[in-house]
């Protein structure tokens, strides 16, 4: 499959398996909720991959990375439920990729990335009017998810693109970072289940709130993360973060359809700063390794002239 399919999988399911745990959010707690998500991930990365077996020949190095990932999706995973409890999915879809703009802009201070920031900005200050006096602590939450989501991306694309012993070779296991990523969630499960696991109750003795909570799990831990892994391990950080660009629109339309949550024309104007500040940011990544191919495109050519 091409390397852009995998990432249209993610974007669609990102936000579907959030909207569903949305409507969950009746019948059981909303940290209750993250928490069946962020085990039931678990439990099916533990029974597909038995990612326990990577340990023996892990570097310590990525020991770290992967405990770091796992507290990284035990807070992303709560906070990001807290925030769609009290704002819309769309709006928050929006504040999440605040931060990959931010990143770019301090790590390239170019006049693109300026503008990027500008735009998104522009975007997030217009989400943001409407509710700010009703739901400010919905949007700590959801900045809080933003810082969450940016190391999220690091940290993924670390293990995307490194194998367990801390090698850059993935020719040998080309699902190592889905085994680290199966590491990762469950040391997720485990630090989210002291504020989770009391919430999370309710459905332990519900058969049909039990298998909803999986399906959550699944639709938001399993099927995107797994996608996600797929994509950065084909694609460059750069095409992957421009690609992010259009995250804030299917979480605007999958809260429209799922969810009925209505956009007013200022929730659109916003959207699309947004999505505009995203798509046009160049990650400081970038520059770098288009110059390093330039490097190496004109060294290959003065050794070929030099065999002349």
């Amino acid at each position: 499959m091409p390397p852009a399919s995998f990432f249209m999988v993610s974007a669609v399911f990102h936000y579907l398996g959030p909207s569903l745990a949305v409507l969950l959010f009746v019948h059981v707690g909303v940290l209750g909720v993250a928490w069946l998500r962020i085990a039931s991930a678990a439990v099916v990365f533990a029974i597909w991959r038995r990612p326990w077996r990577l340990l023996a020949r892990m570097a310590i190095s990525q020991r770290w990375v992967l405990l770091g990932l796992g507290a990284v999706l035990a807070a992303m995973n709560s906070l990001f439920n807290l925030a769609v409890d009290r704002l819309p999915l769309s709006t928050v879809g929006a504040i999440e990729f605040l931060g990959t703009v931010v990143l770019a802009a301090v790590g390239a201070r170019t006049r693109r990335n300026l503008l990027a920031l500008a735009l998104a900005i522009g975007g997030v200050a217009a989400l943001t009017d409407v509710r700010l006096a009703g739901q400010a602590l919905g949007f700590v939450f959801a900045f809080a998810n933003c810082a969450g989501f940016m190391l999220y991306v690091v940290l993924g694309h670390r293990i995307a693109n490194t194998a367990a012993d801390g090698s850059t070779s993935r020719a040998g296991n080309p699902m190592s970072g889905i085994d680290q990523l199966g590491v990762a969630m469950i040391v997720a499960a485990v630090a989210a289940m002291p504020c989770g696991i009391s919430g999370a109750a309710t459905a332990l003795g519900h058969p049909v709130l039990l298998l909803w909570g999986i399906g959550v799990g699944l639709c938001s831990s399993v099927i995107p993360y797994v996608t996600d892994q797929l994509a950065m391990a084909r694609l460059p950080r750069a095409t992957f973060a421009l690609m992010l660009a259009i995250l804030p629109a299917t979480a605007t339309g999958i809260g429209l359809v799922v969810l009925g949550q209505v956009p007013t024309a200022q929730d659109l104007a916003g959207i699309a700063l947004v999505v505009a500040g995203v798509a046009l940011h160049q990650p400081a990544s970038a520059e770098p390794a288009a110059s390093t191919s330039t490097d190496q495109h004109d060294a290959s050519l003065a050794a070929s002239e030099e065999q002349r």
